[in-house]
């Protein structure tokens, strides 16, 4: 099942309604911000003071609608959480960024996002925060360059959650979250009563009936669960532009099943594209290899990783963690079914710009090895995953062909394959 936003997903002067939908999502996020009080940096400041703490009921509100509808939707099928956008972890950046803001949350008693709710209501001391904080984006902007390595690398975790930090599934970390907060929510209420004196019997009474919907809520995600690999696998669609010779008229973008791209052999790159992408400066080219331990080490092409099919659940996760759109992943083994099936797994696991080897190793050798002498074709052939050829000695990636001459090979022809589809980047938004 598809969510019916596609058209939203680029600002275009060719599509009005975007900026309509974005104006209207800004000005929700504006009224509830000042209908909750956060245009007023006194009650913003209160709750380092343990007197009035809407600010974190508020918050940790949103977080967990937002995070039981997101994950309730992934377990019906609605939406892809590997295509959700999640904020990179850089821990050490992060702790002293976040020590920063706090700081200045407590002395100016804003945010950067409140400040310019308090500002627009034409308060002074909003007005003045918004000013020091575009004056403190400009400083950073000019001073990165000289920490940009350590801003870019230190404590990098690429795309961190907390399932993948305790090891739980997504269900239970929702339920532990949500009752986090309603502990948190009943002793902010104790604190408020006991520091500022407050009546909690004149607190509304639907707040009960609110929290223990999304309780209930949270136990739902943990029964409908979240889906395997096989059923993201069939829910997956790729897109892809389809040449003039395939559309029959035009370039069209068309979105396929993965099945389809298998069938149609829009996935399977032959060993000279393989070969030029390599030195194709514009791509990050991954070759992963699949085959087993001894054929790896007998022949393999150099800059191939071996990887067990095992092994590619956790990898698959690390690609999606660290994602980059111009990295391409190449999967081989000596013939197709083993790549094809490592294929089905890491496009189900989210991994974007998966490709197979055609024809596997095999089919590398027999282009590019066969005037190597020492390469001889086996006398005997048996499964698409036999290696079709003997060798004298196990040399890895030290045979002529593993690493074929650029001189010799650069005006070799081919029929491109590799369309990079990239991800759906961030979108902004949130406190900072």
């Amino acid at each position: 099942m598809n969510f019916p936003l596609e058209s939203f997903n680029a600002v275009s002067a060719a599509n009005p309604w975007t900026y309509v939908v974005f104006g209207l999502i800004g000005f929700a996020f504006g009224f509830t911000l000042e209908m909750s009080g956060f245009g007023d940096s006194r009650k913003l400041a209160a709750q380092f003071y343990f007197t009035e703490l809407t600010v974190l009921k508020v918050m940790f509100t949103a977080i967990i609608v937002a995070m039981v509808l997101l994950f309730g939707a992934a377990g019906l099928g609605i939406l892809d959480f590997s295509q959700v956008w999640v904020n990179p972890t850089y821990l050490w950046p992060g702790i002293l960024g976040g020590l920063i803001m706090g700081v200045g949350f407590i002395v100016g008693g804003f945010c950067p996002t409140t400040s310019l709710a308090s500002a627009s209501t034409g308060k002074i001391d909003g007005m003045f925060f918004m000013a020091g904080g575009f004056f403190g984006a400009f400083l950073f902007g000019e001073t990165e360059k000289f920490f940009t390595e350590w801003y870019n690398h230190a404590g990098s975790l690429g795309r961190l959650t907390l399932m993948d930090v305790f090891n739980l599934p997504a269900g239970v970390i929702v339920l532990l979250v949500v009752l986090m907060a309603l502990f948190m929510f009943w002793g902010s209420e104790q604190l408020e009563r006991i520091n500022s004196k407050r009546d909690l019997n004149k607190e509304p009474k639907l707040r009960y009936a609110g929290a223990a919907a999304i309780a209930i809520l949270a136990v739902g995600v943990v029964v409908i669960g979240q889906p395997s690999l096989e059923t993201m696998y069939n829910r997956t669609l790729i897109n892809r532009t389809l040449t003039p010779e395939e559309a029959g008229l035009e370039p069209v973008k068309v979105q396929l099943s993965p099945s389809q791209v298998l069938a149609e052999r829009y996935v399977q790159i032959t060993p000279v594209e393989l070969y030029a992408s390599i030195y194709d400066n514009s791509l990050k080219v991954v070759m992963l290899d699949v085959r087993s331990e001894v054929d790896y080490n007998l022949y393999h092409i150099r800059g191939a990783e071996h990887i067990s099919i095992d092994e590619l659940t956790t990898y698959s996760k690390d690609l999606v963690a660290h994602y980059l759109p111009n990295r391409v992943i190449v999967l081989m083994s000596n013939g197709e079914t083993d790549a094809t099936q490592a294929w089905q797994l890491m496009v189900a696991s989210g991994v974007k710009n998966v490709y197979i080897l055609e024809g596997g190793v095999n089919n590398w050798i027999a282009f590019f090895g066969q005037d190597d002498p020492a390469i001889q074709p086996a006398s005997l052939t048996g499964t698409d995953e036999t290696l079709d050829y003997v060798f004298p000695v196990a040399l890895g990636d030290q045979y002529a062909s593993c690493d074929p001459n650029p001189q010799e090979y650069e005006e070799l022809e081919y029929e491109p394959k590799i369309q990079l589809e990239l991800r759906r980047d961030k979108s902004g938004g949130g406190c900072g």
